[in-house]
């Protein structure tokens, strides 16, 4: 190996992008809804969705298009459409299923045919196809080897290109268990694989953002040496981001550890069975007495007596608790975003939309606790209309990148916890983005950093991730602004 192939790729994103992940599902839990036109009415310029096999093609040669043209209808050509393809039938795969795990197919023909139709049916409406999603968190999102994924995922790539030759072929997204581990683990280990075996096979590589926000820069940092130890990087893309979750808060965890350790001792332990998440096991389960069940009820029991880090988690926990965990949430939606572009990514998919489909929750679920509070809007009966705080954040930070081309990172000397960051935009005056980085959880309690920046104007307009907008005046060519851990966004006064 003599070094890096980096070159310019034919399919990197041009400009910035920001976009929402619909959810995990779309049409499988319930009818395929309108969804489309309420993500563009907060700015996303991508549109992420999942399709499984099963729900295209529910028998050997019979194709059903209904949800794939459903969405198509909602298109109007101002947006990029990111496809996630997931590998589950229940009769085409190895493990038969209509929802997870996705499994290498039983006839890689047959799986081409498939892809190669649906490509062909969208009509290069789709810019993104993406083989599969994490395909290192093994049993629940791909119940293969990394061997077989890169089989399939050759196949995928082959189909795709020939039924639409400018489309990009996305590999399976690169979670939090690979950019989080060691050198060595086997996560990191499955996705040198994927890396080294499946390099002709994929134009995008996907991460997703989640964890510990300083360690955004490092995850992407680590995604592209995973490339690079084989010569090239391509290039990424944030396939997710969001936060707060619990894994966030070592106080919180330990609780949940523990609970789920009491509520498991016993039971069978993970790996003796297959996991088996079809749409009609989830249905069984709903009123079954699980271990996953009473853990979740031993934490509710306790909600009181917990860490405020985790009982801000919880359906019902109190307001004050509720209020502090959609301020962090919309803080780390400008923050995740922001230090995405300024590592080089050009596209990002927030996590996520709404709810799989309108009804009530399962709170029982260990899921719920992990990602049933970041959906940035929710069902007001059947109708997806109602927009939680994150979702005005959302917005704003859209409406504050239209145009940007490019952001940049600039150090402050007299203040290193402050993150400072320029964003050149097309037609449109400089903006700047601050924030201190501080304790997610108590770091708004402090009192804000005192910060002078050189100004080329007489005042600027300030807005925070809340959306609270005021007027500062420049002194002596600099900005004085107050940075807490809220981030800011500061543009020139518009001239009348």
């Amino acid at each position: 190996m003599t070094g890096d192939s980096t070159v310019t790729s034919p399919f990197e994103p041009a400009g910035i992008r920001l976009g929402v992940v619909r959810g995990i599902s779309y049409g499988l839990f319930g009818p395929p809804g309108e969804f489309v036109p309420q993500a563009r009415a907060l700015g996303a310029g991508l549109i992420r969705v999942y399709l499984f096999w099963s729900q295209a093609e529910p028998e050997p040669g019979r194709y059903d298009w209904g949800t794939v043209d459903r969405l198509l209808a909602q298109l109007d050509g101002s947006e990029e459409v990111w496809l996630t393809v997931c590998s589950s039938s229940p009769w085409a795969t190895r493990q038969a299923t209509d929802f997870l795990p996705p499994s290498p197919a039983h006839d890689q023909d047959a799986y081409g045919e498939f892809v190669r139709r649906l490509v062909g049916h969208c009509g290069g409406r789709v810019r993104y196809w993406q083989c599969d999603n994490e395909p290192s968190n093994t049993g629940l999102l791909w119940a293969g080897t990394a061997a077989e994924y890169v089989t399939q995922l050759a196949t995928f790539h082959r189909a795709v290109k020939d039924a639409d030759p400018a489309a990009a072929v996305v590999l399976g997204g690169c979670g939090f268990d690979v950019l989080s581990s060691e050198p060595g683990s086997e996560p990191r280990r499955f996705f040198s694989h994927l890396a080294e075996h499946g390099r002709d096979f994929f134009d995008l590589f996907s991460v997703h953002l989640y964890g510990d926000l300083a360690s955004v820069p490092g995850y992407l940092d680590g995604a592209r040496q995973i490339m690079r130890a084989h010569g090239y990087v391509k290039p990424l893309l944030a396939g997710e981001l969001a936060g707060p979750q619990p894994f966030e808060f070592p106080a919180a965890m330990a609780v949940v550890q523990q609970a789920f350790a009491a509520a498991f001792a016993g039971a069978a332990a993970p790996g003796q069975s297959p996991v088996d998440l079809s749409t009609g096991e989830l249905a069984g389960r709903v009123s079954q007495d699980t271990p996953e069940h009473r853990a979740m009820d031993s934490l509710y029991a306790r909600m009181a007596e917990l860490p405020p880090e985790l009982a801000m988690f919880l359906d019902g926990c109190p307001d004050d608790l509720e209020a502090r965990r959609q301020r962090i949430q919309c803080r780390q939606i400008v923050q995740r975003t922001i230090l995405a572009l300024a590592a080089g990514v050009r596209r990002t998919a927030y996590w996520n939309l709404a709810p799989e489909a309108p009804g009530p929750a399962d709170h029982r679920q260990m899921m719920s606790l992990l990602i049933g509070k970041l959906p940035l809007m929710d069902y007001a009966g059947r109708e997806l209309t109602v927009r939680h705080p994150a979702a005005g954040t959302f917005a704003l930070l859209s409406r504050q990148l239209a145009g940007a081309t490019a952001v940049t990172r600039r150090e402050l000397a007299d203040h290193p916890s402050v993150r400072a960051f320029e964003v050149t935009r097309d037609n449109r005056g400089p903006l700047l983005v601050l924030w201190d980085q501080r304790d997610t959880f108590h770091g708004e309690d402090k009192p804000p950093a005192e910060v002078r920046w050189p100004w080329p104007a007489p005042a600027a307009t300030l807005t925070d991730a809340l959306g609270e907008t005021w007027p500062v005046k420049a002194e002596d060519g600099a900005l004085p602004l107050r940075v807490g851990a809220t981030p800011l966004f500061a543009e020139l006064v518009s001239p009348r």
